[in-house]
């Protein structure tokens, strides 16, 4: 494990990109041969070989959420338009995103508490937009909207979202998106619930 900085990698990997032409792709290969030595990113284009070398630091703990399918009370299934859409429709001078997830009415419920006053959006498990229904029993938590922000990138990209939340209240975002080539891969996100909300119901 180690620790690089992504604005210099992300600077690497665009070196080419001012003279992208349509069809040429760039190759790429990484390196790294251990403790105390760079990242090496050899890019190649055209017949040009541009070699990167990015200076490692020691990592940093890694923070676990420890989020284990074990612990799951509630699994939704959406696809990700219904979810943008919601998104758009939602108050977003709110400092948090309520959500709701239950066995009975109103099985899955996003709210927000802004200037405009509380907004809701409902959806029946049996709408065309829900995939997959597992509600074992009624949660209902906060999480602060700056912190969910972040993962609507990986959301604008994706054809499907599960929505997960364990007996903590935890949230798992999980993004799954189709690139180019018709290769799937997953964005997971988590997020913790909001302490005061907690607080305050105990």
């Amino acid at each position: 494990m180690f620790l690089i900085n992504l604005t210099v990698l992300l600077d690497c990997l665009t070196i080419f990109s001012a003279s992208a032409l349509p069809g040429v792709t760039t190759a790429l290969r990484m390196s790294y041969r251990g403790y105390g030595y760079p990242l090496v990113l050899f890019l190649e284009e055209s017949g040009v070989v541009t070699v990167c070398k990015i200076q490692t630091q020691e990592p940093e703990e890694t923070l676990d959420f420890d989020f284990c399918n074990a612990n799951v009370i509630n699994k939704i299934i959406l696809q990700s338009e219904s979810l943008r859409e919601a998104f758009a429709e939602l108050d977003m001078s709110s400092e948090v995103l309520q959500i709701t997830m239950s066995p009975d009415k109103p099985y899955f419920r996003l709210s927000t508490f802004g200037n405009a006053g509380s907004t809701h959006c409902d959806y029946p498990k049996n709408s065309d937009m829900m995939e997959a229904f597992h509600c074992n029993q009624t949660q209902s938590s906060r999480y602060k909207i700056s912190l969910l922000k972040p993962s609507t990138k990986a959301l604008a990209l994706s054809s499907k979202v599960s929505i997960r939340t364990d007996n903590r209240g935890f949230l798992s975002l999980q993004y799954m998106i189709r690139n180019e080539d018709g290769l799937v891969c997953f964005v997971e996100y988590y997020c913790s619930p909001d302490e005061e909300m907690a607080e305050s119901e105990t």
